[in-house]
């Protein structure tokens, strides 16, 4: 497993291979969390769930199950705020405490071009005027959308498509505006794209768009 530093230091990410024995390493109470998951995905959660569960021993915490919600948020202990996230061959988790993040999403995607055809779909117009044609066929504003949504969604119990966020690459802030909040920015990337989305909403703060 590799720890990712990144700016904010409060808050601890690790990411590794999905490995074909990852199932096994699910709890019996995850197993029965993940519904009737095909292997694949419970390999996939496996992997992202031994990344949290390090990162959570390096906090002082005993192994334990990390269930989820019916709309699929991962459970974590009391004081801790999380995410977890994967795509075909590497999972990621990122865990924080709550004392100082009280909202934390992450999300990865392999260094490939973006679809074409998604460009429309996930930049908002304001987006595809700020950026050029190179970084749209790229995944970050994905990943960093899939990251504000992880963040926000325990928050307010409220689904968002691409189009309800407006990612400010500069400013490293993702704003949605229907609830007037703004979500803190990372973007890590090297043989993945990883988007960290965190902190408090700071309400009424629009970005440079």
């Amino acid at each position: 497993m590799e720890i990712i530093t990144i700016d904010q230091q409060n808050i601890l990410v690790g990411i590794r291979p999905i490995e074909p024995a990852d199932e096994s390493t699910l709890y019996a109470s995850e197993v029965t969390s993940t519904g009737r998951a095909v292997p694949k995905v419970r390999r996939q959660s496996g992997a992202a769930r031994v990344i949290a569960r390090t990162l959570l021993g390096q906090l002082g915490f005993p192994p334990l199950p990390i269930l989820k919600t019916r709309s699929g948020v991962p459970i974590w202990p009391a004081g801790i705020v999380g995410s977890l996230a994967h795509h075909d061959t590497v999972a990621a988790a990122a865990i924080a405490g709550t004392k100082r993040i009280a909202a934390l999403g992450i999300d990865i995607e392999p260094n490939e071009p973006l679809p074409e055809n998604l460009i429309e779909l996930i930049a908002t117009p304001n987006e595809q005027r700020m950026y050029d044609l190179r970084l749209l066929q790229r995944r970050d504003l994905f990943v960093l959308k899939e990251a504000v949504y992880k963040a926000y969604f325990p928050l307010y119990n409220d689904f968002l498509e691409f189009q309800d966020v407006e990612i400010d690459l500069p400013a490293r802030l993702g704003y949605v505006p229907k609830k007037d909040c703004t979500f803190s920015l990372e973007l890590l990337i090297s043989n993945n794209v990883i988007g960290l989305a965190y902190s408090w909403p700071t309400c009424g703060v629009a970005p440079l768009i």
